[in-house]
């Protein structure tokens, strides 16, 4: 027996939780800091103290929460897991379904919404225009906590997205995502390759198996997986670590702690944004960087999006194509092994930058959105006779 419900969601935090937050960023005991060591031991405190500061008292959570409601929001009720998600529909008649997905710990699309629901109100008349869902991920965010071993899993967050699609009345769509969310977008066409048309990645987690036979592969392939190699022992990769082994033994740290939580958050995230950038803040304007670690706090997820770490078992595992045309956008911080991304998805487009990081619709969205354009411009697609009949 299945279940499904569609309700509409505003996001509205309650003053007391707010007034919580600043007592205890204010409350925050701050441990020493080494000079002239920067981030070699992580994230420097005088970087940290600065940016709680700033969350405190210069950062305005509610025109945060004001930018958030700009955008319909909803909340799915599907087989008893709880999806929140954002549903903009394009006045464009022949707009293409599109779902963006997002990784660990955020991915903020809401750069990208506008120029590709209304591409001539950005200046790209003649730019085609899609139908945008952005769902937030069980155990993220006002998707809530995952209340059962496994929900976490990005497979079966992948069945969840694919009945949500459905039920919002889209026969045939396109996916996107990068960090977990290239896990998840490729999933979605093995399961429906009736239904997704095309698949966008950016920087794809190509992770080889420990016996992987690379054989064929370029040099600069070869090289990546050695740099793999030495990442997985690296001091870069000790987060994931601890995630994919003991999420809840670091989950009490980070609930409790705003200050705690913003320099997990801020250290891991700053490993992966543009190269040539010194802080994260650099790289992802702060306002928008702090208003989805305020999320992560408000919601008490942090311990719950960890989950998708010890819960998933894609990691290194052999994935089968689905033979849905994929293209794949790969940026400066990215290590995207394109051999394997090839033995996995039906690769028709590779487009590498010289710039920008993991997070590229915080970082560079307009070189995202115009890949997304052109990657989706270049496919056939059919009228989806299922979003005829719902307009």
């Amino acid at each position: 027996m299945t279940s499904y419900s569609i309700e509409p969601f505003e996001l509205s935090i309650p003053q007391a939780d707010l007034d919580d937050l600043n007592r205890r960023l204010a409350d925050t005991r701050w441990p020493d800091g080494l000079p002239g060591v920067g981030w070699s031991h992580g994230v420097p405190t005088s970087y940290l103290r600065e940016l709680a500061q700033y969350w405190r008292e210069t950062f305005d959570w509610r025109a945060a929460e004001a930018e958030l409601n700009r955008f319909p929001q909803f909340v799915a009720e599907i087989d008893g897991q709880r999806m929140h998600f954002v549903h903009v529909r394009s006045e464009v008649r022949d707009a293409i379904p599109l779902v963006l997905i997002h990784g660990w710990p955020f991915e903020d699309f809401s750069e990208v919404i506008g120029p590709l629901t209304d591409p001539a109100a950005f200046g790209a008349e003649s730019a085609q225009a899609f139908h945008v869902v952005v769902p937030t991920l069980p155990g993220f965010g006002f998707s809530g906590p995952t209340v059962r071993p496994g929900e976490a899993d990005t497979a079966k967050s992948a069945a969840l997205i694919s009945r949500l699609m459905a039920g919002l009345g889209y026969g045939r769509y396109g996916a996107h995502g990068g960090d977990a969310g290239s896990f998840i977008a490729p999933e979605l066409g093995r399961i429906a390759p009736d239904r997704v048309f095309g698949v966008h990645l950016n920087g794809p987690l190509t992770i080889p198996a420990w016996d992987e036979d690379t054989t064929g592969y370029s040099p600069e392939d070869q090289q990546k997986i050695v740099d793999l190699q030495d990442w997985s022992s690296a001091e870069t990769s000790s987060y994931a670590s601890i995630h994919s082994t003991r999420p809840a033994t670091l989950a009490p740290a980070l609930t409790d702690s705003p200050s705690g939580l913003l320099s997990w958050v801020v250290d891991v995230v700053n490993t992966y944004v543009d190269p040539a950038t010194a802080t994260v803040d650099d790289a992802i304007d702060r306002d928008m960087l702090l208003k989805n670690i305020s999320i992560l706090w408000f919601t008490a997820t942090i311990g719950s999006s960890m989950r998708l770490y010890k819960e998933s078992g894609v990691w290194g595992m052999p994935l089968l194509s689905s033979g849905v045309p994929t293209g794949v956008a790969v940026f400066a911080r990215d290590s995207s092994i394109r051999g394997l991304a090839e033995k996995q998805n039906n690769v028709v487009r590779w487009t590498e930058f010289d710039h920008g990081g993991h997070f590229p619709s915080m970082e560079t969205p307009e070189d995202l959105i115009a890949d997304l354009r052109e990657f989706f411009a270049s496919l056939i697609v059919e009228p989806d006779e299922d979003l005829s009949r719902q307009n």
